[in-house]
């Protein structure tokens, strides 16, 4: 059965095996906060860990994912659909208005998003050594 949770200090190892933690003492800082204020879920199907969802606050008003990643054996299944769908209405509920998310533009994640109802609000070029990539764009949606 797939569920959402939030990430307890027992999901520690596996936030930091999935992103772009580099190892230090700030690193593990964010994770310890992440996790004391409940913006990091973890995605189970039965008691296997699949994925994970991570999100800041943009401009202190707007929830804003910043990591959202589904274990490859498990993606094409719905899972991702309904984490998005489990995230939107809890910021719902919580009383925001809007939510937004990013993604580099060679990525497929962007049409997923399109499908959800995100819409395109811009892009950041990130070509500061050592943070270079490709072009970051922003999407968005009202709650």
């Amino acid at each position: 059965m797939f569920t959402i949770a939030y990430a307890t200090t027992g999901d520690t190892e596996y936030i930091r095996s999935v992103g772009l933690w580099a190892p230090s003492p700030l690193a593990e800082k964010e994770i310890e906060m992440k996790i004391r204020d409940k913006r990091c879920y973890i995605l189970r199907d039965d008691d296997e860990i699949i994925g994970l969802m991570r999100f800041n606050m943009m401009f202190e008003f707007v929830p804003f994912l910043t990591s959202f990643w589904i274990e490859e054996s498990h993606q094409g299944k719905g899972y991702g659909r309904k984490a998005m769908h489990h995230w939107e209405n809890e910021m719902r509920a919580l009383g925001y208005k809007m939510i937004m998310i990013s993604t580099q533009v060679d990525e497929n994640a962007q049409h997923f998003y399109r499908k959800l109802g995100y819409k395109d609000m811009g892009t950041i070029v990130m070509d500061i050594p050592p943070y270079e990539q490709p072009l970051e764009m922003f999407m968005g949606k009202a709650l």
